[in-house]
């Protein structure tokens, strides 16, 4: 469950920058230091000839202050030295605990820590889904992928944004997902889909551009404002494109003449409270032992309880409510309904190493 409780944001470029000058300030007062106990080392050993041991020891007890005597009698140069160790030694130790306390009550330490962890998973994640723009569509796809448990990171400029998505648990990535650089640091040729959800129709035609530039793989499904758009976001290669005014139009519609089947199809297809779902399933030639058997000769709904829903060959074509007589083709997506554990068998049936189901 993420943390609610109110803290202090900072934007990820700001936690960098801090943070590198707070390691900067440590490790120069570190080298500092060294330096100072170097050359009290060296003047031990080589002014007063003194052996290493005890040149080190004093040099030791001296900035430490701990007050021990004299290693070895000193003369009047001696201690006019030591006293200028002291001091030296005083103001880089005070310079370093003055670095880390501000580093550590400011939490520029903490957050530039939780800053590396976050960039270190993202670079970890594959096959996961990029969201880029935390508004009110990204938002809602994200609480629908966090409810599938789907590995998503969330790309948008606004501090506001990231700030609301890091606080609901959300991984997050700050920048303009419509430059390349950006999408090459959220893993985008590791990434198997990308949703862009941007406020503008150019800019979501911008990202899914620069997306399939750098993994042509990449499916890519896209939010448009009008028709025009939808057009040209579909020239410019995206997979799907959704319109959530003609979606949001054609849903309002269909709520007010079939409710009841709006409420099931709605029901089993979103929300975290499903006890039927719908999944979608890969037949892979390297993974599945059924192509080219029939429905009725695998048993798919005597093994595992699942309906099939439809067929959709690799060519495109749709087979809804494929008979007992139909043959199962390698490149076929078997769209099935039932539980959580009736899926899960269909899954092992139809393609145990292709996906995993949740």
């Amino acid at each position: 469950m993420a943390d609610r409780s109110f803290r202090p944001y900072f934007s990820d470029t700001l936690i960098e920058e801090t943070y590198r000058r707070t390691r900067r300030h440590l490790i120069g007062g570190a080298i500092a230091l060294a330096g100072v106990v170097l050359s009290g080392i060296l003047w031990y050993k080589l002014i007063e000839g003194w052996t290493w041991l005890d040149a080190v020891y004093m040099s030791v007890i001296t900035l430490a202050t701990v007050g021990f005597a004299e290693v070895q009698p000193l003369g009047t140069r001696g201690r006019l030295f030591t006293i200028i160790l002291i001091l030296m030694g005083v103001v880089v130790i005070g310079y370093i605990l003055n670095s880390f306390s501000e580093g550590l009550i400011q939490g520029h330490l903490q957050a530039g820590i939780r800053l590396r962890q976050r960039r270190k998973l993202m670079d970890s994640l594959t096959d996961h889904y990029i969201i880029c723009g935390f508004g009110r569509t990204g938002r809602q796809v994200a609480a629908e992928f966090s409810v599938e448990r789907i590995p998503f990171v969330v790309i948008d400029s606004d501090d506001n944004s990231i700030q609301e998505a890091q606080q609901l648990g959300f991984l997050t990535f700050q920048g303009d997902a419509t430059q390349d650089q950006v999408l090459i640091r959220v893993g985008v040729e590791r990434a198997s889909c990308l949703v862009a959800a941007l406020p503008s129709d150019a800019e979501n035609l911008y990202t899914v551009l620069s997306a399939k530039t750098l993994s042509p793989h990449i499916r890519t499904i896209a939010r448009a404002s009008t028709e025009e758009a939808v057009q040209k976001l579909q020239r410019g290669g995206a997979d799907v494109v959704v319109s959530p005014y003609i979606t949001g139009g054609k849903r309002m519609a269909a709520a007010a003449l079939r409710p009841q089947v709006v409420d099931f199809l709605e029901g089993i297809l979103t929300g975290a409270d499903r006890t039927v779902y719908v999944e979608e399933f890969l037949i892979s030639p390297e993974h599945c032992p059924k192509v080219g058997q029939s429905i009725g000769e695998t048993e798919l709904r005597l093994k595992s309880g699942a309906l099939i829903l439809a067929i959709r060959r690799a060519d495109n074509t749709l087979i809804v409510g494929p008979n007992a007589s139909t043959i199962l083709c390698a490149g076929d997506l078997v769209i099935g309904m039932g539980t959580s554990e009736e899926l899960r068998r269909l899954n092992q049936i139809l393609s145990p190493l292709q996906r995993r189901y949740r």
